[in-house]
């Protein structure tokens, strides 16, 4: 038996209430039908979504008009184009949309867009939500369905974590009426111990030595390891590292989003410049294969190597640079600025030039004093460093 051609026209008001059984193609819009199912005519959309054809209806064919029903069509698609799901949307006002469904939908549309660190949120929602979650209907998870999800992970840590996963879900939904309360809210968060530390004057020959070149520098510099990592050479001009606010060509942006402009010690300019050969641009720790992904894999192994039971993380050495500066007497507002601790706005853009000479003086004084602490130079301790008046 042949196929079917599908049955395409130009869609009208007078056809659309005289077309015979199922759907007719609008040959003005691609993906817009008309489907006839007995009494009922109805404008659909048809599209794709993650590869997948699904379709949703535009409207009443006998309560809108053709031209009507194209304009609402192309409202859809350039919603489908921007990443919204609009089927899922109507599905979840009707109250039937999964768990699954309404975290693709965040997924897409919020966590990829905002959240830096969505990839590390999405293994947590992956292990730990889904199987249980993925098929129920998103209003029907109630506060007693998180608390005995949470309560039965054993680990206090990964159970918060999975409690603030799920919140943050829950709390998008919220904003978007898809459920009227975040089931995830005043469910008791585990009581953990801060593990925020800083390396001793004791430890830090004993660490030193075992220190991969991007941790050294995140100690000498007090900037965030991340950001360390993916240091970009034609970031640096003249000692001074400019790290842009926005993601760019590899570079993650900074934390705040706000360019940060930091001075760069002589000892860091020397560890750079046995790296440099000539490059003008890319990564300057490059691994061959980009920026190193594993800091806290290369920090655990400096643990476990070194026996030190109390662990150090990457970001415990750039708290200790920031000690060091409080310890240095140069205060806590010029600890803020050095590392980006703010909130950002213009007055911060004219600071990083107002304060550069102040900044480089003190870059300068820490980095000479953690070195000598590092390399054992007991003589170190007496170095007073100088302030302005």
């Amino acid at each position: 038996m042949a196929k079917r051609e599908p049955r395409k026209r130009k869609l009208n008001n007078f056809y659309a209430r005289s077309a015979p059984e199922g759907l007719t193609w609008d040959t003005a819009l691609p993906g817009l039908a008309l489907r006839v199912q007995g009494k009922a005519r109805s404008y659909v959309l048809v599209y794709r979504f993650n590869k997948e054809p699904r379709w949703i209806k535009v409207g009443n064919a006998l309560q809108i008009t053709d031209k009507d029903a194209r304009k609402l069509a192309r409202k859809m698609q350039v919603r489908i184009a921007e990443g919204y799901d609009p089927g899922a949307e109507k599905r979840a006002e009707r109250g039937g949309s999964t768990f699954a469904e309404v975290y693709e939908r965040y997924l897409e549309q919020h966590a990829k867009k905002r959240n830096r660190s969505w990839a590390q949120s999405h293994r947590i929602v992956a292990r730990r939500l889904l199987p249980r979650w993925a098929k129920l209907p998103i209003k029907s998870i109630a506060r007693k369905d998180v608390r005995n999800l949470i309560g039965g992970i054993d680990k206090p840590i990964a159970a918060n974590q999975t409690l603030a996963a799920a919140s943050a879900i829950f709390s998008w939904a919220e904003k978007r009426e898809l459920i009227e309360n975040n089931p995830a809210r005043k469910v008791e968060r585990n009581p953990t111990q801060s593990r925020e530390r800083i390396l001793s004057d004791g430890e830090l020959p004993l660490v030193w030595p075992a220190l991969s070149t991007p941790l050294r520098v995140t100690l000498l510099t007090g900037q965030r390891p991340g950001e360390v990592a993916h240091m970009r050479w034609q970031d640096i001009e003249s000692g001074w590292w400019t790290m842009p606010g926005r993601p760019v060509d590899g570079w993650p942006g900074t934390k705040n989003g706000q360019t940060h402009r930091v001075w760069l010690p002589v000892a860091v300019q020397a560890i750079l410049n046995e790296l440099n050969h000539g490059e003008l641009s890319g990564f300057v720790f490059d691994t061959g294969n980009g920026p190193p992904k594993e800091l806290h894999g290369v920090m655990r192994q400096v643990c476990k190597t070194l026996g030190i039971t109390q662990k150090v993380t990457p970001h415990d050495l750039r708290r200790t640079h920031g000690t060091m500066i409080t310890r240095r007497e140069w205060g806590r507002d010029a600890m803020n600025r050095i590392q980006n601790h703010r909130e950002g706005g213009i007055a911060d853009v004219y600071d990083q030039h107002k304060y550069a000479d102040e900044n480089k003086r003190i870059m300068e004084d820490v980095a000479a004093r953690l070195l000598a602490l590092a390399e054992g130079k007991a003589e170190a301790s007496n170095v007073v460093p100088l302030k302005t008046v």
